[in-house]
C-alpha cells in the first residue's frame, strides 16, 4: 500500500502579479521540474505554519500566508503526494536558493511555459486562467 505524503506549495505572488517558481535541482527526486516551492507538513503543524517554515528554511525569506489555493492529490509510482497550494507574499528578504537549481519570477499567463512536477500542474492550470 503506497504511503500518502501531506506538502505544502507556496504560491508566492509578486507586486507585479508575477509567481516565484523553483526549479528541483538535479539532486532531487523529480530533478528539473518546476514546483512551488514547500515541504512536507510537521505534526502538529497548521499548513499557515508549515509554508511558512519550509520557506524560511528553504528559501530564506520571511512569507505571509494567506488562504489555501489548492488541495490536490497526485499518485506518484511509489507514493501518493497530498500538495495544499497556499496564497502568500514575499514579506522580508529576497528568496534563495539553497535546496533548488533555480528560482525565477514568471507573469501567471507564462506559467504553463515551464515544466512543472505533476502534483503542481492542477494549481498551475488554476492560477493562469
Amino acid at each position: 500500500m503506497k504511503k500518502t505524503v501531506r506538502v505544502v506549495g507556496a504560491i508566492i505572488l509578486s507586486e507585479a502579479d508575477e509567481v516565484l517558481c523553483a526549479l528541483r535541482s538535479p539532486e532531487m527526486s523529480l530533478p528539473n521540474y518546476w514546483e512551488f516551492p514547500g515541504g512536507k507538513i510537521e505534526v502538529g503543524e497548521s499548513i499557515q505554519e508549515a509554508v511558512i517554515r519550509e520557506i524560511k528554511e528553504e528559501l530564506n525569506c520571511e512569507i505571509e500566508a494567506f488562504d489555501i489555493f489548492n488541495d490536490y492529490t497526485h499518485e506518484y509510482e511509489h507514493i501518493f503526494v497530498n500538495l495544499i497550494t497556499v496564497m502568500c507574499k514575499l514579506v522580508n528578504g529576497i528568496p534563495t536558493a539553497s535546496e533548488h537549481a533555480e528560482l525565477k519570477w514568471i507573469p501567471k499567463q507564462d506559467l504553463k511555459s515551464l515544466h512543472w512536477a505533476p502534483a503542481d500542474i492542477p494549481a498551475v492550470e488554476l492560477l493562469s486562467k
